[in-house]
């Protein structure tokens, strides 16, 4: 079983050198990893180190205007050692190309070139040259470590560091296989974003989408995986039957999505682990567009019966539907709030595609989208503050709204953009972006909640129906 564990740090007397500190992993070989806090740093509750002029922090609110300064040189090894993963010199140099991409593409911080940076030796690694790194214009160092272990596994830490102040803000350490190398660049990016911007993690993430090739007619659609910046990608369906909206479960180990596999669309779940399938509800009419639950017991998912399409919900085990809306029209695309108790949903029983919420058991619902043109794919922030949409009046954009349907924020302004996904922390949300004319493309990108910082999404082919899953653990 993959091992990833947190290090706990010692306390250090000066100096005291990198080798020096012996790595001691908080969990067990084979149990679950858990990521703990370092004592006195107990991440957003514990106040970034008072430099001259002030705190050390990213305004997050100010997207790309003025991203903060950062050096991330490439992380020295311990010995120079041959692994599974590679040599650990190598490892060490793409361990901070992952930092610097990470950090980069949040549009908050401004890595410095590598031709800019010195070459860190090991010991220094815990001992900054902080006079250097002072001159360089950075207000922030990002430096670690790779060390193999005897055992197979890779030790990998991370310190980051206020050069004004000239202090250690956070140190990070990580057990991990070496086919997890890359986890623990994501998990010190982690480390970096949220201690400096207070903000939750979320490079340490996967996205589900539909990866697509072909004529716009006859399009393949596979069900795909990877890492969050494209990294790891994997195929889990072969083409042989179209897919659509996956969506992942809370503890990632499951996708629900659509499928015309039989020819017929229903609700399958699709176990990661194993590869198995099973279709969700036996014997019904037209299935689409689920979701799970936050706490993963249901499903809730459109029905399409007797010319109309309702929202119901199912345990996800399996069992009898529960119908949650009773009108005319179309109820779909249902997106339930981070603690469960409502949904969004779009409907055109006004006449035109909206969007309302309601309480989960189906009662009390509300319209609460009244701008001009349509409205759909709603999605609530795992935060619980906004709802992400697509609207569509002369092309489709995505925006985001509060839960009352005020402050509503268009963020893209692309010919067709549809189907946002929330980053774990509510920062950021992927979707995709479909081109004109005849050739069917659709490429998956990423923006942030200014607008500013908008990002394509590297897949090997063309992709759709992002879902963007939850933190790592």
């Amino acid at each position: 079983m993959k091992r990833f564990a947190l290090l706990a740090p010692l306390i250090l007397a000066a100096p005291v050198i990198a080798q020096d500190v012996p790595p001691t992993p908080l969990v067990a070989p084979g149990a679950a990893p858990q990521a703990r806090a370092l004592p006195g740093q107990a991440g957003a509750a514990v106040a970034p180190a008072q430099a001259p002029g002030g705190p050390l922090e990213v305004d997050v609110t100010g997207g790309i205007s003025a991203p903060m300064p950062i050096a991330i040189p490439f992380m020295p090894a311990a010995a120079i050692a041959q692994t599974a993963a590679g040599s650990t010199d190598a490892l060490g140099r793409q361990l901070a190309e992952i930092v610097t991409n990470d950090l980069r593409n949040s549009g908050l911080f401004n890595p410095l070139p590598p031709a800019q940076l010195r070459t860190v030796m090991f010991p220094e690694v815990q001992a900054p040259t902080f006079d250097y790194w002072g001159g360089t214009g950075a207000q922030a160092l990002v430096q670690g470590y790779i060390r193999a272990n005897g055992d197979g596994t890779l030790t990998v830490g991370c310190y980051l560091f206020d050069v004004s102040a000239q202090t250690e803000l956070m140190r990070q350490g990580f057990v991990v296989s070496p086919s997890d190398w890359r986890r623990a660049a994501h998990k010190c990016a982690d480390m970096v974003y949220t201690r400096l911007t207070g903000e939750g993690p979320y490079f340490d993430s996967r996205v589900v989408y539909v990866s697509e090739t072909g004529p716009k007619g006859n399009r393949i659609k596979r069900l795909s995986i990877m890492d969050q910046d494209g990294a790891n990608h994997r195929f889990l369906t072969n083409g042989q039957s179209i897919v659509l909206t996956p969506r992942f479960s809370p503890n990632q180990q499951s996708i629900v999505y659509m499928s015309y596999l039989g020819r017929v669309p229903a609700i399958y779940v699709y176990e990661i682990g194993s590869g198995r399938q099973r279709l969700v509800v036996q014997n019904v009419a037209t299935t689409f567009a689920p979701r799970f639950s936050p706490d993963g017991r249901w499903i809730l998912f459109s029905m399409a019966t007797g010319g109309n399409t309702d929202l119901y919900r199912v345990p996800a085990a399996g069992g009898t539907p529960q119908r949650l809306t009773n009108s005319p029209g179309i109820d779909t695309g249902g997106s339930y709030s981070p603690d469960g108790s409502r949904i969004v949903f779009e409907s055109d029983r006004s006449g035109g595609q909206q969007l309302y919420v309601m309480n989960a058991d189906g009662s009390n619902q509300q319209r609460i989208s009244f701008g001009g043109g349509r409205y759909g794919t709603p999605a609530w922030s795992p935060r619980g503050d906004l709802i992400a949409f697509t609207r569509m009046s002369g092309g489709f954009r995505v925006g985001i709204m509060s839960p009352n349907g005020s402050g509503e924020k268009i963020l893209t302004n692309s010919w067709h953009d549809e189907g946002p996904s929330w980053s774990p922390n509510g920062r950021v949300l992927i979707f995709y972006r479909s081109a004109q004319g005849r050739s069917g493309k659709a490429d998956l990108w990423s923006v942030d909640l200014t607008g500013v910082n908008e990002r394509r999404v590297p897949t090997p082919l063309d992709g759709s129906d992002p879902s963007w899953g939850p933190i790592r653990p």
